[in-house]
């Protein structure tokens, strides 16, 4: 293995590091502002393994690996629980495509609903998806975290199974270094995860008001749940819930997909090669001889042989990479290439011209609607994987061909 490329980011007297993967790429002062206090909570460490495509995020740092003791902080999950990636790879090749992907985008658009208002209600699943769910146990599993918590009020969990949602949620078709066709997809659990996360995020909030603290909590949104109490257990239980959740979605995403590439492109098969992976989640695992809570926010894992997906932004590259293992990031990589822009100043600074120009090579939406998402919001995306060479090793390169965002 490589030796690590990390740079210590932690200011003099932090009472532990931070190890951030960022030479070569941007780090903004409030990211780093944010990730200082982060590091002074008592009950996280040993450090904070910060990846490439590190950004400013609500409670917690976009791009973070944050590991506690005996503690729990829900908004450092945040509210898209479970968001993650998956991807296969077909017998198809580039040949095989038409000349102009724009009436598979629309069958696509019109299969998988997008977006977050009523283009985002159900549509009847694949009846192999539809087994799946129903003998996952995610419809019992849900109503025994309501029964406890009536303030969650879910009314959409079954209409938005198998819809994309907004925002950087994307569905692409993709060519590799050798021509093959991959289907790739971006989501997570939808509405009821945000209710489930904005629910416990309030949850920790009001119980840090009747907590007598040793220590300075520097923002409030790094709020949080001690193991052994009530509150604690339940929100594992719904957080485990929602990621569960999240793959399911992903999973019927997919079938969907492949249904209508059926209907519209020659016979084909789906090749061994297929990844499913979470990059906004929290499980217990050992590290160092320790059992850790992981919360990864905006990060993979990446295990030693362990495949996952890092996307690029719309129109740029992206990789399936096997992970190194690497013990200093507590085995992870980046999950994409990580904002530079919020998506206001997005707005202001990038033209139509230029989101135009940036995506003239794939079939996609080239509306003033997705100009938060062009290119030039985010982060060079072969300065992130030069960043992360001792976490990653880069299996497929992928190239975007077709595009659809919420």
């Amino acid at each position: 293995m490589n030796p690590s490329t990390f740079q210590l980011l932690h200011a003099e007297g932090a009472p532990i590091p931070i190890k951030g993967w960022v030479r070569g790429v941007p780090l903004d002062d409030g990211a780093h502002r944010q990730l200082q206090n982060i590091a002074r909570i008592p009950f996280v460490g040993p450090w904070v393994a910060v990846m490439p495509d590190v950004h400013l995020g609500k409670g917690a740092t976009v791009g973070s690996v944050i590991p506690t003791r005996g503690a729990i902080i829900p908004a450092a999950v945040g509210v898209d629980i479970g968001c993650g990636m998956a991807a296969v790879r077909t017998t198809l090749r580039a040949k095989d495509l038409p000349d102009s992907l724009a009436h598979l985008r629309t069958s696509i658009e019109r299969s998988v609903p997008v977006g977050n208002g009523s283009g985002g209600e159900h549509r009847r699943l694949p009846d192999s998806i539809e087994t799946r769910i129903a003998q996952s146990g995610l419809w019992p599993r849900l109503d025994a975290i309501k029964a406890r918590h009536r303030r969650i009020r879910v009314d959409k969990f079954d209409r938005q199974l198998g819809t994309l949602g907004g925002g950087n949620h994307f569905i692409e078709l993709c060519l590799d270094e050798a021509g093959a066709v991959w289907v790739m997809l971006h989501s997570g659990s939808r509405g009821t995860g945000n209710l489930i996360g904005t629910y416990f995020i309030e949850r920790a909030r009001e119980a840090l008001t009747r907590r007598t603290l040793g220590f300075h909590l520097p923002d409030r949104d790094l709020a949080f749940f001690l193991e052994g109490e009530p509150l604690f257990d339940d929100y594992v239980e719904a957080v485990s819930w929602a990621q569960d959740y999240a793959r399911a979605n992903r999973e019927a995403m997919m079938a969907r997909v492949l249904d209508e590439l059926r209907r519209t492109l020659p016979r084909f098969q789906l090749e061994k090669l297929a990844v499913n992976c979470h990059h906004n989640y929290v499980q217990r695992e050992t590290h160092h001889g320790e059992s850790l809570l992981v919360t990864r926010k905006g990060a993979v894992s990446a295990r030693a042989g362990e495949l996952g997906i890092i996307p690029g932004s719309m129109g740029a590259k992206s990789y399936i990479v096997r992970g190194k293992g690497n013990a200093d990031s507590f085995c992870s990589c980046s999950h994409g290439a990580g904002r530079t822009m919020s998506r206001s100043e997005a707005k202001q600074r990038i033209t139509l011209k230029q989101h135009r120009d940036a995506t003239a090579h794939v079939e996609c939406r080239k509306d003033a609607g997705v100009i938060d998402e062009s290119p030039a919001a985010y982060k060079d995306i072969d300065a992130v994987m030069a960043a992360q060479s001792d976490l990653v090793e880069v299996v497929h390169t992928l190239r975007q061909v077709l595009c659809v965002k919420g």
